[in-house]
């Protein structure tokens, strides 16, 4: 066949010239998905894979999934990226639905720590503006180092707090089981003394006063909520600020509306107003909750283990560290939950709630760039389809392991060890990943440079 299209001279090459263009895609340069082969099949395993792990943590996988995407699709970066970013899209949307129908392990109310939420992602999201400013300017070994030691970091901190907490409930099971008889021996010597009866009319008396009685009830209400109105509704401001702001300024093939150039005073305008717009709402979201923390401490609200006592400091210090957080996803291209996951455990919030939450962060921000990234035809569509589809699936098939899991083991420390696997894996390939892109700039694919360089 070969020497038949020599001899067939030039119009045959150029034949087989065009119907090797006509598979590929006018977006990426990539294949097309049809037809499909080894490759696809090794990427698609493999990503599914990294998404079941990273479902009982609740974080998205981006870590891991670009560099599959890289290495094994062979996708660019620049195109590996949105459709991570369409694959953690489907896996937080479905993290999000099946975490609706679940409670908090010790108390009655939604898993999500909606305070935490509205607390956290104003300043992550400012920080991920400053981050990827960042980017632009730092040199590629740097960003590669730093991120190879910050995931290292954050992987060692996330296991050592796993297996702590798998130690303190192996000793709470044990100190269970010794109690129980000696529990039961004393309650019976109490009833029988009549001091029940005394102890519950202490307890009647110490109820919160009458005035409190409704706010106290109200509190219960909202926290009950899968989804309390307001919040999401702050959550949603953000997620329609973000993306108009985006969308105003422009860039890849979407030219800006308002024809606001990259480095034009429009241009800062427009990324300042929305930097100081977070800002904003962060200081008011911690007006709300340090006066909230007042009354509930005024009503006798219970306090559980893992929640927060939010005051004058607590509520500046948690959101720098947010904000450091974000500048880390911005910095190095990384999403959010792989960052704020680990962070919340370090704080102390219980590993099922700090899934939970991190699933609802992910879901806004991985709408945010899907939505930046359809716009600005950074997306191959047939791969898209069927990777979105493929994190739903996966994400459910993951998180049912580790609910079955947890039920049947009653350790919710398993969910810690997830986050911390996704992590570590994540340090590895993107830490390969950052080699193979050192190599290929060595070999002539120069960063642009600048904040406004090519690409802009």
């Amino acid at each position: 066949a070969p020497l038949a299209v020599v001899a067939a001279g030039p119009a045959a090459r150029r034949r087989l010239d065009e119907m090797a263009a006509a598979v590929l895609d006018g977006v990426t340069g990539h294949k097309t998905f049809l037809p499909t082969d080894f490759r696809d099949a090794a990427g698609f395993v493999a990503a599914a894979l990294g998404l079941m792990i990273a479902a009982g943590g609740g974080i998205g996988g981006g870590g891991m999934l670009v560099p599959i995407y890289v290495l094994v699709l062979g996708f660019k970066p620049k195109f590996a990226i949105p459709l991570s970013n369409m694959t953690v899209l489907g896996g937080a949307i479905t993290n999000v639905s099946m975490n609706a129908q679940k409670r908090h392990p010790l108390a009655d109310r939604s898993l999500v720590d909606w305070d935490l939420l509205i607390l956290m992602e104003p300043l992550t999201l400012a920080g991920a503006l400053v981050g990827g400013f960042v980017n632009k300017l730092a040199p590629e070994l740097v960003i590669t180092v730093l991120l190879v030691i910050l995931l290292y970091l954050t992987s060692e901190r996330t296991l050592k707090k796993g297996f702590k907490l798998y130690a303190k409930e192996t000793a709470q099971f044990s100190a269970a089981m010794e109690l129980t008889a000696e529990i039961a021996a004393e309650e019976a010597a109490a009833e029988a003394e009549g001091l029940l009866d005394d102890d519950d009319d202490e307890r009647s008396k110490a109820g919160p006063p009458e005035e409190h009685a409704a706010a106290l009830a109200a509190i219960h209400a909202e926290e009950a909520l899968a989804f309390p109105p307001w919040k999401v509704g702050v959550l949603l401001g953000m997620f329609t600020l973000t993306v108009a702001m985006n969308l105003a300024k422009g860039g890849g093939a979407f030219p800006s509306p308002f024809g606001i150039e990259c480095g034009s005073f429009g241009y800062w305008a427009t990324t300042f107003f929305m930097f100081a717009s977070l800002v904003a709402i962060s200081f008011r979201v911690r007006a709300y909750l340090v006066e909230r923390t007042a009354l509930k401490d005024a009503c006798g609200y219970e306090y559980v283990d893992g929640d927060f006592h939010w005051d004058a400091a607590t509520t500046l210090k948690y959101p720098c560290v947010c904000f450091f957080a974000g500048v880390c996803a911005g910095l190095f291209g990384i999403g959010g939950g792989i960052v704020n996951g680990p962070l919340m455990l370090e704080l102390g919030v219980l590993p099922p709630v700090a899934g939970a939450t991190t699933a609802c962060m992910i879901l806004l921000t991985s709408t945010t760039a899907a939505t930046t990234f359809l716009t600005f035809g950074l997306v191959q569509l047939d791969y898209a389809a069927r990777l979105f589809w493929l994190g739903i699936f996966a994400t459910c098939v993951g998180q049912l392991g580790m609910t079955h899991l947890i039920k049947k083991t009653g350790r919710s420390s398993y969910v810690a060890f997830s986050i911390g696997a996704v992590v570590s894996l994540s340090t590895v390939l993107m830490g390969f990943h950052g080699l193979v892109s050192l190599a290929s700039d060595a070999e002539g694919e120069e960063r642009s440079g600048g904040i406004c360089g090519k690409g802009e």
